[in-house]
């Protein structure tokens, strides 16, 4: 009996991140009689996270050494050889140098996906990373940027055609992240992500100790709430407590129950430097949360300003803090803006959409390959 094709996906770290909640989204949903699955892995993962795969998937870590490491292209080539997969898909630009082992060992067709841009390179601008894109291109058979913003930057900066690009949305499983009413009467404002550079959570706590000070009285009714960990978590709990506000605080670090966390919050704030498609803005407004962006990235394509949310400028607690006052001075524009959320991600972001779009590349692919 035939066994249905192989996709061996490439990823730096299977660790928590929203580039890997979409593989792992992605992975649970495609029909195990259509594709299966392996999971390559640069720089190690997480047994915590790996426990999130529903599906019978290798996973490979191929250790990669700090700086160069030469010898982990043959280390690649050696796997994809034993492995032998139809489709290897690399994801961003840490991954992309897979695509020549893949091609050497075999593999016909050499999918990259590009989701975002990272703290070194925050609007693509740097020369280096676009020559090395470059460089690559020859090997890749097919782009999936996931923001018209990454289509624009591919085919404009890179000179990528049009006719090797599908742009495709994340999605969001609607079922797991939905509203639900509630009743203790406490505004809380949140977000989730790492808690790294790049997703500048301490702009965020700039703005929430601002916000307290324009309005003092709010100290009765507002809060906090941060999910994640990583290297600003120290420095934002030192920041609450030199302003007086931990007690209104709660920043809980890495947690598995974020659908049941999103539901504690009224309002989320997403402050980050440099946003492909984030997932964390697509379970916000499932969750029926308006949402407060930064205008980086493919955020103005999810954000609906005065619909579903509104764009600030990055690094701004200023802007971020008057937004979040405009909120909690009109109860009935949260209302609003929730149900337009939740009903935008029914229309336009669902997981069911998001699958079927990977599934037609990677048939189409296949399909031209034979």
């Amino acid at each position: 009996m035939n066994r249905p094709p192989l996709i061996a996906h490439v990823i730096f770290r299977l660790d928590i991140g929203g580039l890997e909640n979409g593989l792992v989204n992605l992975i649970n949903h495609i029909p195990e009689d259509r594709y299966r699955h392996a999971i390559v892995c640069l720089n190690g993962y997480s047994e915590s996270f790996r426990s999130r795969i529903n599906k019978p998937v290798e996973i490979h870590d191929m250790r990669k050494r700090e700086g160069q490491d030469i010898g982990m292209h043959f280390r690649l080539w050696k796997l994809f050889r034993k492995l032998s997969p139809e489709i290897v898909h690399t994801r961003n630009l840490a991954t992309l140098e897979a695509a020549v082992p893949a091609m050497l060992a075999g593999a016909r067709i050499r999918i990259h996906g590009e989701h975002g841009f990272d703290m070194g390179d925050l609007d693509g601008t740097s020369r280096k990373h676009q020559f090395i894109r470059r460089l690559y291109s020859p090997f890749v058979s097919r782009y999936i940027p996931l923001s018209r913003h990454l289509e624009h930057y591919l085919e404009s900066k890179i000179g990528i055609s049009g006719k090797r690009i599908t742009q495709i949305y994340n999605g969001v499983d609607a079922a797991k992240f939905h509203p639900e009413k509630k009743e203790d009467g406490k505004v809380v404002i949140g977000t989730v992500g790492r808690m790294q550079s790049v997703k500048d959570q301490i702009t965020l706590v700039k703005a929430f100790i601002r916000l307290l000070e324009i309005a003092p009285q709010l100290r009765e009714r507002v809060r906090l709430l941060i999910v994640g960990d990583g290297p600003l978590r120290k420095e934002a709990i030192s920041m609450l407590e030199a302003s007086n506000c931990s007690d209104l605080a709660d920043l809980p670090g890495a947690r598995n129950d974020v659908p049941e966390l999103m539901r504690k919050m009224d309002l989320f704030v997403l402050p980050s430097l440099a946003e492909g498609i984030s997932n964390t803005i697509l379970e916000a407004m499932a969750t029926g949360l308006p949402v407060i962006a930064t205008k980086v990235g493919g955020n103005p394509e999810l954000v609906e300003e005065g619909v579903t949310g509104t764009l600030v400028p990055p690094s701004d607690p200023e802007a971020t803090a008057q937004s979040m006052l405009t909120y909690l001075a009109e109860p009935d524009l949260l209302a609003r803006q929730s149900a337009a959320a939740r009903r935008r991600i029914e229309e336009k972001f669902s997981l069911e959409s998001m699958v079927r779009a990977y599934m037609k590349v990677y048939d189409e692919q296949l399909a031209a390959g034979q």
